[in-house]
């Protein structure tokens, strides 16, 4: 057994450039949301809107990352890390969502990146992650077509400034939770709550993911590839009554499937006709479109964080069915902490869909850090989180399957979109007040796995073809 906790035999099966690395989001962490001629996100607009936020909480400072990066690279780096991913606020590269471009916006990831790359840490960029130009918002957000069209501009203009430099990219993040909390259920921006409508956007998030796609492999950046980000969960029904069985395969529906098929075999699951109607109206849903979005990605970027019980409940809208959260802890998100559950979404690509690479783009656990009076953040059941999780990813290739890096949600405390600022997923705990940085034991432990990661690697090459 190694200082981590996690035995050799486990870290072993992990390939050798396997990528350990953390994850963030602009609106989570940048702040100066004013500066450098950002334009206005439809998360501004929704965070600064009474009773949209828990305590009226706001992105504006957020963890400052936009001045501190420097700082926050170094501690990725001395801590081990060697992989980081963090999205481009939209609303700095284009403010109005279409035409002029801000030079300064892509001069200051410019800069983020080449500091990335001068320690030694490899970016992995989205180019979207819900902070949607507020003025696109006005014109129809996700539910106009023209939004996708504007979006694979914006990536074009992006990936000319940075594909020379920035290995991988990925489209969306969780597109599931721009519609299922944006549009669906109304508590993310932009706030609308209408699932007969909501498969519009689910369609107009997809065509701009497949057309960013076809401009990227117009530019031919050598060296580079991309994929999207999904947020996959486990919904199993909460007994074998057949109304307990069709709420939990509406549900993973509603979540996975409705953005696996299209992806990967180029339609729409047609068991969800009645939830999300617009997706088999052909005014929505144009010839070619789906063969778009069904290009082949370089690789899937694989979010997980949900397990639950899903039982039929005809009292529920819309949906019918009510999650039961399974036995086990709770983090403070209200998430059941079950992180084994990543080993059967990520055989479940392989077997069902495509096996192509995988890599985990977030994982993470939401606790009430706080700082004990001898100035340590004891994050215990973050580590044993995370623990599970590294052991999870483990068992997933020794099924077979190709997974090539996890990025830990969260480098930094930030944010928590409509949870403000109550929760904390950072490996970093942020002092909101002072902008203090201070390493939680979670990122001691990080730096411990990932040193003992690389010591069984250089082992293995020692003892040459044979081991």
């Amino acid at each position: 057994m190694t200082a981590s906790g996690i035995n050799e035999a486990t870290l072993r099966r992990l390939r050798p450039d396997f990528l350990w690395g953390a994850a963030t989001a602009a609106y989570q962490v940048e702040g100066a949301v004013a500066e450098d001629g950002r334009g206005t996100s439809i998360w501004d607009t929704f965070s600064h809107t009474p009773g949209r936020t828990l305590n009226g909480d706001t992105g504006d400072l957020a963890a400052d990352h936009y001045h501190r990066y420097p700082e926050d690279i170094e501690l990725m780096a001395s801590h081990g890390m060697g992989a980081y991913r963090f999205s481009i606020a939209w609303p700095r590269i284009v403010p109005d969502g279409a035409g002029a471009v801000n030079q300064r916006g892509l001069d200051h990831y410019s800069r983020l990146v080449d500091a990335l790359l001068d320690r030694g840490v490899e970016p992995m960029a989205t180019l979207f992650h819900w902070d949607l130009p507020q003025a696109l918002e006005e014109r129809g957000g996700w539910y106009a077509r023209d939004t996708a069209h504007r979006f694979a501009d914006y990536a074009e203009i992006v990936l000319a400034a940075l594909g020379d430099r920035v290995p991988k990219w990925l489209t969306l993040n969780e597109p599931w939770t721009v519609v299922g909390q944006g549009y669906s259920r109304g508590v993310h921006a932009p706030g609308h709550r209408d699932y007969h409508t909501a498969g519009t956007a689910i369609h107009h998030l997809l065509l701009g993911h497949g057309e960013a796609l076809a401009r990227f492999r117009a530019i031919e950046a050598e060296g580079a590839e991309m994929g999207i980000t999904l947020s996959m969960a486990l919904p199993r029904p909460w007994s074998r009554r057949p109304a307990d069985v069709a709420a939990a395969r509406l549900l993973d529906g509603e979540q996975n499937r409705v953005y696996l098929d299209p992806l990967f075999r180029g339609s729409y699951p047609p068991d969800l006709a009645e939830l999300f109607p617009t997706l088999f109206d052909d005014a929505i849903v144009r010839p070619g479109d789906l063969t778009v979005i069904s290009e082949p990605i370089d690789y899937l970027g694989v979010n997980y964080y949900l397990n639950h019980l899903v039982a039929a409940d005809p009292a529920v809208p819309v949906l019918g069915a009510r999650q039961i959260h399974p036995e086990g802890p709770m983090m403070s998100a209200g998430i059941a902490a079950v992180p084994e559950g990543i080993r059967e979404c990520l055989v479940r690509i392989r077997d069902e869909y495509r096996d192509l690479p995988l890599y985990v783009t977030e994982m993470g656990a939401s606790l009430h850090d706080y700082v004990d009076p001898t100035g340590r953040v004891r994050d215990t059941a973050r580590i044993d989180y995370l623990r599970t999780t590294v052991e999870s990813i483990s068992n997933a290739v020794a099924d077979g399957v190709d997974v090539r890096g996890l990025y830990v949600w969260s480098l930094l405390d930030n944010l928590e979109w409509e949870l403000g600022y109550s929760i904390r997923f950072g490996l970093f705990f942020v002092d909101y007040g002072t902008q203090r940085r201070i390493p939680k034991d979670s990122a001691r432990w990080y730096r411990s796995l990932i040193s003992e990661h690389a010591e069984l690697t250089r082992d293995r090459a020692d003892r040459g073809p044979s081991w």
